[in-house]
């Protein structure tokens, strides 16, 4: 179930991507109101969620890419002070208030911010977008494996996928899978979204991998 739960991504919406981190340098009681603003208006909407379909549901979606293709979007200080305090009150009221699994989308290259995102009470992370800097698939099972489920990770859907061969992408897929499932803590997914270009016989290739790997 989708949370709606944003803070960076709403507040680029707010006040533009150049401007809110130009807030982040120049005017953060300012910008820190405006996330107050926003973490009120996220728990009104998880109080309704959490009432209504928080004994159904199994997992509920939190989004904000902290990452991009080259490196975090913010050092992890700034994150510790602005984000990661407004993200434990949110989780914290889930946790409190359901039996949901907390799954949270951040593209890109989230390494350092994973630590945090664990203790805060992330439980699922999405899409483990390991063609960024410093997300190498080995690295974050062996570091973060025991304490995070990686939803994601299972295809390189950029330099495979959408160029490979289906032999490519069988390979890939068992590699990735063999590496990720390893006790347990992985859903497959590719690691980004399969795009337009990516023949039928790849996708079909990706699918009967990962049933090739569930037969073994």
């Amino acid at each position: 179930m989708s949370g709606g739960v944003k803070l960076l991504e709403l507040g680029f919406f707010i006040r533009r991507m150049d401007n809110f981190l130009m807030d982040l340098m120049t005017d953060e009681a300012k910008m820190s109101e405006m996330l107050d603003m926003l973490v009120e208006m996220h728990l009104a909407g998880l109080e309704k969620k959490c009432r209504n379909l928080g004994d159904i549901v199994d997992v509920i979606r939190f989004g904000d890419d902290l990452g991009m293709t080259s490196g975090p979007i913010m050092d992890l200080d700034t994150f510790r002070r602005i984000l990661k305090p407004r993200y434990r009150i949110l989780c914290d009221y889930v946790k409190k208030h359901s039996s949901m699994k907390i799954f949270m989308h951040s593209c890109g290259s989230i390494k350092q911010f994973i630590p945090d995102l664990i203790d805060v009470g992330i439980d699922i992370l999405n899409p483990v977008q390991t063609n960024c800097y410093g997300m190498d698939l080995v690295t974050l099972k062996n570091e973060f494996g025991r304490d995070i489920t990686f939803w994601g990770g299972g295809v390189d859907t950029s330099a495979i996928l959408s160029t490979g061969t289906p032999q490519d992408v069988r390979r890939d897929v068992l590699i990735r899978c063999e590496i990720l499932s390893r006790d347990g803590g992985f859903v497959f997914a590719p690691i980004h979204n399969i795009l337009s270009d990516v023949s039928p016989q790849n996708v079909m290739a990706a699918y009967n991998a990962v049933r090739e790997f569930n037969e073994e």
